[in-house]
């Protein structure tokens, strides 16, 4: 069987699929193309006050790319409300090579020292594809896409493809989209180019909200 390269995964993500796993343990992939696909709008990203605060607050370091497999790690590790993970060493080897390439990206929050939190996911055109977050800590997820939001502004990015709307995801403003929709936008996206790192590695939360206020 052909090995899958990091070329075909960005040429997947391009054509509207993306990989996943049946559990860690298993070493294939499949192909998903949802008929509903989970985005999260960038225009009118909603913060709650509270998190808000919490971001303003700094109480996590918040950097990219520093620990891209501890967090990739992070995301596989089981939880009481997910007990298993869909990320198996196949998709590890694929999205370190990918961030080799300069093709995905972590954001992570720090605190003390240790990695308490962050998500990561692939950068293509204009669009960004969330593929997994963890906390360890409160909110460290969730400050963790604030902070990838107000990146993706600044980096005139259109499209935030999170595949799935989760319950901690409507919470921001994610909606679910017909696939033949999420396709026309996907297709938008991947016309203009986004730069993941027009921000600095390291900035304040205050920034972060600053970026995203500015085009609610």
């Amino acid at each position: 069987m052909k090995q899958l390269t990091p070329e075909i995964v960005l040429s997947a993500y391009a054509s509207g699929v993306f990989p996943m796993a049946e559990s860690a343990d298993t070493p294939t992939l499949f192909w998903v193309d949802p008929e509903r696909r989970g985005i999260l709008p960038l225009q009118g990203f909603h913060v709650p006050k509270r998190l808000a605060r919490t971001v303003r607050s700094d109480r996590f370091d918040v950097w990219v790319n520093r620990a891209f497999q501890d967090v990739v790690r992070g995301c596989a590790e089981p939880t009481p409300e997910r007990p298993s993970t869909w990320i198996n060493e196949e998709i590890f080897r694929l999205f370190v090579d990918l961030f080799e390439r300069g093709a995905a990206h972590s954001v992570e929050c720090w605190r003390g020292g240790e990695l308490v939190g962050g998500l990561y996911g692939v950068s293509l055109g204009g669009a960004f594809f969330g593929e997994s977050m963890f906390s360890r800590e409160r909110d460290a997820s969730k400050v963790a896409l604030v902070h990838l939001v107000a990146r993706m502004i600044a980096g005139e990015y259109t499209l935030l493809d999170t595949q799935f709307v989760t319950s901690h995801l409507s919470g921001f403003g994610a909606i679910e989209v017909p696939r033949t929709v999420y396709h026309r936008l996907l297709g938008q996206a991947l016309s203009v180019q986004g730069n993941f790192l027009k921000l600095p590695a390291h900035i304040p939360g205050a920034m972060a909200l600053q970026s995203i206020t500015q085009t609610s």
